[in-house]
C-alpha cells in the first residue's frame, strides 16, 4: 500500500507530481480564506466607524480596503498556490499577464473609491458653507473617473501585447468622426466645466432664465436641474444654459423698488406739492428700506404721475411684498385724510358743430340749456 502511495504521489501531473498539486491547493484555499477573512474584518471596522457622526483617521483607508473584490483575491490566491508547483514558462508568464491586470484593474477601483471618498468628505464637511462645491465636486468626480479608468484600459491593452500608440492614432481619427456626432454632448460637458470653474450660480441659487424662474436642484454633467416656482422640475442642456441671458436672484444684495402712483388731474398744486413729502415719509418708517428720492414725475393725459425708489436691504421677495402691502396701506389713508383721489381711467371728449346736433344730445328736461358757440366738454366716460 505504501509502494503504491509513493508512486501515486510520484507521478506526474501536468508537469509535476500530485504532492506539490495538493501543496499548492492548500496554499490555494489558506490564502483565499485567510484573504476573505481579512476583508470582513475590515469592512465589519468601516461599518462601525461609519456609523459615527466623526470622521475618523482610519475611515477613507478602511473603506478603500473593503472594496477589494472577491475575483481579485481568488486570482491572488491562485497565483500564490501556484508558486508550489513547476509550470511551463507560457503558463507562468499568462498567469503573471492575469495577476498584472487584475491588479491594474483592482488598483483602478481603489483609486477612485478613495477619491470619491475624499469629494464626498468635503462635500459633506463644505455644504453649508460654500454651496458651488456640490455641483463643482460632482464634475470632478466625472472626469476622476474617466482619467483613472481610461488609463487602466491602456494599461491592459499594453499589457496584452496590443501596440498602444497605433491605437492612439486611430483613436486620434475616429475621434473627429465620433466628436462630431456627439458635438451637443460634448458642448455640454465642458459648459458643465465652464460652470464648475467659473460658478455663475451654485446649488440652492435662484435664477430667472428667459421665461423660467427656479432653484437650482442639481448641476450634472449633461444638463441642469432647476424646480420651478409653480413646482415643476425644468431641465436645461448646460450648453443652452450658459448661452442664455440668466439672472442670479441669489447673489442679490438688495433689492430696488420703483413705486408709481397717479393722482387725478383735479387736485390742486398745492397738495400735489405735498405727495412726494408723504410718500417719502411712509417708505422711511420701515427700517428695512434705504429711501431714494420720489419725485412728481409726469404729466399723462388722464393723471398726475409720481415715482418714487427705494430699496429693500433684505433681498428676500417675501419681505419686499410686507412692505409694499404696509406702504400700500398707508399712502391709502393718508390720501383719504387730505383729500387726494387717486386717478381713474377716463376719456373727455369734445363736442363742436350746429346748434342743431348739440340740440340732439341734450337730454330731456333741459331744453332751455344753450350750447356754447365754442367748444365745450360734452361728457366723460370710462372705457369698457
Amino acid at each position: 500500500m505504501t509502494e503504491l502511495d509513493d508512486e501515486l504521489f510520484a507521478r506526474n501531473y501536468l508537469g509535476d507530481s500530485l504532492l506539490h498539486w495538493a501543496i499548492a491547493l492548500a496554499i490555494l484555499a489558506a490564502v483565499f480564506f485567510t484573504l476573505l477573512l481579512l476583508r470582513r474584518v475590515i469592512r465589519s471596522q468601516y461599518g462601525r466607524l461609519a456609523a459615527t457622526p466623526q470622521v475618523e483617521l482610519l475611515e477613507l483607508p478602511l473603506l478603500v480596503a473593503s472594496r477589494t473584490t472577491v475575483l481579485f483575491l481568488l486570482i491572488l490566491s491562485i497565483f500564490a498556490g501556484l508558486q508550489a508547483v513547476q509550470l511551463p514558462p507560457k503558463v507562468h508568464q499568462a498567469l503573471v499577464t492575469v495577476v498584472t491586470i487584475a491588479t491594474f484593474w483592482q488598483a483602478g477601483l481603489w483609486i477612485t473609491t478613495a477619491v470619491l471618498g475624499s469629494l464626498d468628505r468635503k462635500r459633506s464637511s463644505t455644504r453649508d458653507s460654500d454651496r458651488a462645491i456640490v455641483g463643482t465636486l460632482g464634475i470632478i468626480g466625472f472626469i476622476v473617473r474617466v482619467v483613472i479608468w481610461s488609463f487602466v484600459l491602456l494599461l491592459t491593452l499594453d499589457n496584452l501585447g496590443i501596440q498602444i500608440k497605433p491605437l492612439l492614432a486611430g483613436l486620434g481619427i475616429g475621434g473627429l468622426a465620433v466628436a462630431l456626432a456627439v458635438q451637443n454632448i460634448l458642448g455640454d460637458l465642458l459648459a458643465s466645466l465652464t460652470i464648475a470653474l467659473d460658478r455663475p450660480f451654485v446649488v440652492g441659487d435662484s435664477l430667472t432664465i428667459d421665461t423660467f424662474n427656479g432653484t437650482v436642484e442639481y448641476i450634472g454633467v449633461k444638463s441642469t436641474r432647476l424646480r420651478s416656482i409653480t413646482g415643476e422640475q425644468i431641465i436645461i442642456p448646460n450648453a443652452n444654459l450658459l448661452s442664455s441671458r440668466l439672472r442670479n436672484n441669489a447673489r442679490m444684495g438688495e433689492r430696488r423698488v420703483v413705486f408709481t402712483i397717479s393722482v387725478s388731474q383735479d387736485t390742486p398744486p398745492a397738495k400735489l406739492a405735498s405727495v412726494p413729502a408723504m410718500l417719502r415719509s411712509l417708505i422711511e418708517a420701515r427700517k428695512e428700506v434705504r429711501f431714494e428720492r420720489a419725485h412728481f414725475a409726469k404729466i399723462s393725459a388722464t393723471s398726475f404721475d409720481f415715482e418714487s425708489v427705494y430699496f429693500v436691504i433684505d433681498p428676500d421677495y417675501g419681505l419686499y411684498m410686507d412692505i409694499q402691502q404696509d406702504i400700500n396701506l398707508r399712502l391709502l389713508e393718508a390720501l383719504a385724510r387730505d383729500r387726494i383721489e387717486l386717478a381713474s381711467p377716463s376719456q373727455r371728449l369734445w363736442l363742436e358743430g350746429d346748434s342743431r346736433l348739440l340740440s340732439e344730445l341734450v337730454p330731456p328736461g333741459t331744453a332751455d340749456a344753450k350750447p356754447p358757440a365754442a367748444a365745450q366738454p360734452a361728457q366723460s366716460q370710462s372705457p369698457a
